[in-house]
C-alpha cells in the first residue's frame, strides 16, 4: 500500500510522494516563547516526532525545521509586563522548551530558527518588498503593510472557508483573529508605543513583522520555495497557515506545501483546557506530580493525531501500566536470548516478522497508532504465552528483541536509564543471602527497605530482578 496521509488541503487520504526522495522537507510550527509550553502544544510536537521517526524508519531522510516565535503581540506584552528586554524574556522560555523536548524524547529539528534572527528579519523584508512590487501588498494610512486578499482568490481553501459567506472586516493588524474576521492581514506593523524598544528599520519605516510572514520567511529560507510536509495544530489552519500559503505562493510563484497535516485539539478530563477551570498543565506541572516524561509521551502519542485526545489521569495511569508491561516483556525476552546467545543464528521468527510488518503497515496508514499499538500488545500476549509454555526459542526471543528495537525507533518508549544507588545494591546482596539462608522474614523486611528507597525487587527463576519502582 505504501505510506499515505490525510491532506488537510484536499480533505482526502493521499499516497505520500515527496518531491526528491529519499529527502523529505518538513516544517513544523513551533512555540511562541512567552510562557512555558502546555500539554496541548506538546500533543502536536509528539505527533510530529512520531511522523518524522516513522518516515526515517521507512528509509526517508527528513530535514525538519521548527520555528521559535520570539517576536509577536504576546511576547512583546509579556516582556513589557516583566520589565525585561524581549531577548532576555524569551530566552528563558526557549531554554525551558528545549529541556521539555528532551524530557519527551522528541528528536531535535534540523534547525530551530528564531524570528528575531537578523538574517530572517532581512528575509521577511525582502519577501514583503516582493509582494509590494507585485501588487499583493500595500501600505495603509497607519503606515503598516498589509496583504491584499482580493489578489489571491485561493485564500480560504485550506480551511475550506467560503469567503463570500463571511463578512469582510477591512484590515487586521492583530496576529490572531477569528474566522469571521476575514480581511487584509498585516505583513509589517508600523511601530507604536505598545512595542516599546522592539523595532527594526525597513523601507517603510521602523516596525516589526507580523506573525504570519515570519514562518513563510524562515521556511523558504531554510527549505526552499516548496515543502513536502507542513504540520501544526488545527488551530493553526486559520488564519496562520492560510496566510502562509498566500504570501509564500505570491512571492515564489510555486505551490508552497504538498501535504498539510494537522492534529486535533487536546481536552483534559473531557473539558477544554483552561486556567480558569484548573485543568491547564505544563509539562513541569505533571512532572511535579510524579509522572515521567515517557509516561507523558505514551499518553500524548497513543491516540491518532486527527482525533481529539482526552487527557486524563486515569489515562496516565494506563500509560504507566502499559510501559511496565512492555518493560517486563522485553526483560523476559532478553533473559532467554542472553542465556542461549549461541543459538541466535537459527532465527527466522514468523512472530517477529508479522509483528514488524503489521506495526509498520499500521503507521503507514496515516499514522494509525491505535492499530500499531494493538499489534504491539498482541505480539506481547502471544510471545508471553509461548514463554510461559517454554515454546519460544532463544533465536525467536533475540529476533523479537531486535524487531522491538526497530519498532521503538518510532515510539521511543525505552526505559529511563537510572543509576542504582550503592545502598540499594547492598540491600539486594543482603537479601540474596537471607533467601539463601531461608530467612524469609528478613528477606521480606529487606524488600520493604528497597521499596522505601524507590526500587522494586522481583524473584524469578533466574534470581532477583531490580527495577525502578513505579509510584
Amino acid at each position: 500500500m505504501g505510506i499515505q496521509f490525510f491532506n488537510t488541503y484536499s480533505r482526502e487520504i493521499e499516497p505520500f510522494e515527496p518531491m526528491n526522495p529519499p529527502r523529505v522537507k518538513m516544517y513544523t510550527c513551533g512555540p511562541t516563547v512567552y510562557n512555558h509550553a502546555h500539554i496541548g502544544n506538546f500533543r502536536a510536537y509528539v505527533f510530529e516526532d512520531l511522523l518524522q521517526r516513522h518516515l526515517e524508519a521507512r528509509g526517508f531522510e527528513v530535514e525538519r525545521v521548527m520555528n521559535l516565535t520570539d517576536v509577536d503581540d504576546k511576547t512583546i506584552r509579556g516582556s513589557r509586563a516583566a520589565q525585561q528586554p524581549l531577548d532576555a524574556f524569551t530566552q528563558q522560555y526557549k531554554s525551558a522548551f528545549f529541556d521539555d523536548l528532551k524530557t519527551l524524547r522528541i528528536k531535535p529539528a534540523s534547525a530551530f530558527p528564531a524570528a528575531t534572527d537578523p538574517r530572517f528579519i532581512a528575509r521577511m523584508i525582502e519577501m514583503i518588498d516582493t509582494l509590494m512590487q507585485r501588487g499583493f501588498a500595500y501600505q495603509a494610512d497607519d503606515k503598516s503593510i498589509y496583504f491584499r486578499l482580493s489578489k489571491f482568490p485561493d485564500y480560504g481553501k485550506l480551511a475550506h472557508l467560503n469567503l463570500d459567506e463571511l463578512r469582510p472586516t477591512g484590515r487586521i493588524r492583530n496576529d490572531e483573529y477569528e474566522k469571521e474576521s476575514i480581511g487584509d492581514f498585516a505583513l509589517w506593523k508600523a511601530w507604536d508605543e505598545a512595542d516599546g524598544d522592539v523595532a527594526w528599520d525597513s523601507p517603510w519605516g521602523r516596525g516589526r513583522p507580523g506573525w504570519h510572514i515570519e514562518c513563510s520567511a524562515m521556511a523558504t529560507a531554510l527549505l526552499g520555495p516548496q515543502l513536502d510536509i507542513h504540520c501544526g495544530g488545527v488551530d493553526n489552519i486559520f488564519p496562520h497557515h492560510e496566510a502562509e500559503i498566500a504570501q509564500s505562493e505570491c512571492c515564489t510563484g510555486e505551490k508552497f506545501v504538498r501535504y498539510w497535516l494537522h492534529c486535533a485539539h487536546l481536552m483534559v478530563e473531557g473539558q477544554k483546557m483552561a486556567k480558569s477551570l484548573g485543568n491547564f498543565f505544563t509539562l513541569r506541572d505533571l512532572l511535579n506530580k510524579g509522572w515521567t516524561g515517557r509516561e507523558l509521551r505514551y499518553a500524548l502519542i497513543s491516540v491518532n493525531y486527527r482525533l481529539p485526545l482526552n487527557f486524563t489521569f486515569d489515562g496516565l495511569a494506563a500509560a504507566r501500566s502499559a510501559l511496565q508491561r512492555i518493560d517486563e516483556w522485553a526483560r523476559r525476552l532478553a533473559d532467554l536470548a542472553n542465556l542461549h546467545a549461541g543459538e541466535w543464528s537459527a532465527a527466522n521468527s514468523e512472530l517477529a516478522i508479522k509483528f514488524a510488518n503489521d506495526f509498520l503497515a499500521a503507521l503507514d496508514d496515516d499514522l494509525n497508532i491505535s492499530a500499531a499499538l494493538g499489534h504491539l500488545f498482541e505480539s506481547i500476549r502471544e510471545s508471553n504465552r509461548l514463554l510461559d509454555q517454554n515454546q519460544l526459542t532463544p533465536a525467536d526471543a533475540h529476533e523479537l528483541l531486535e524487531t522491538w528495537q526497530r519498532i521503538n525507533s518510532a515510539l521511543a518508549f525505552e526505559p529511563d536509564v537510572a543509576a542504582i544507588p550503592a545502598e540499594v545494591l547492598a540491600l539486594v546482596e543482603e537479601r540474596k543471602a537471607a533467601r539463601a539462608a531461608k530467612d524469609w522474614k528478613k528477606s521480606d523486611e529487606i524488600r520493604d527497605q528497597i521499596a522505601a528507597l524507590g526500587w522494586e525487587v522481583k524473584d524469578t527463576k533466574d534470581g532477583q530482578k531490580l527495577s525502578r519502582k513505579q509510584s
